[in-house]
């Protein structure tokens, strides 16, 4: 699986902002997605997964940090997975990756770099203080 991810760039305070992933030799069901972020100096930190299964069944789960104001999303037909982020903050400036593991990666720790295949190139998010 290859991963495309794109959307970042330059945002104030408040403002909102989606970015997108595509991905290319994925199954249309069967997989997890996720974002993560990795700010500067700091760890990778999950952010949100989506999961469909087989019967295009849906689950979605969050980290805290992000519950409330971030929202994980897909069009399937189109292979593209994306994360909503509204009432930005300067603690939101990071590089945002998108990540995709297998059916297995929702229920056995979607917050586990680990558990993730592939990862995209990463995008930058910056909301300057």
């Amino acid at each position: 699986v290859q991963l495309q991810a794109c959307g970042g760039g330059l945002v104030q305070a408040g403002d909102s902002l989606r970015l997108s992933c595509a991905a290319s030799g994925r199954t249309l069901s069967g997989y997890t997605m996720g974002w993560f972020r990795q700010a500067p100096g700091k760890e990778r930190e999950f952010l949100a997964a989506v999961t469909r299964n087989a019967r295009n069944n849906v689950r979605t789960t969050y980290a805290r940090s992000g519950k409330g104001r971030f929202t994980i999303s897909e069009d399937n037909a189109r292979n593209l997975t994306y994360l909503q982020m509204n009432s930005l903050k300067p603690e939101d400036t990071a590089v945002y990756y998108c990540a995709a593991g297998s059916e297995g990666t929702f229920y056995h720790g979607p917050t586990r770099l680990e558990e993730y295949n592939s990862w995209g190139q990463g995008t930058l998010v910056t909301s300057p203080a």
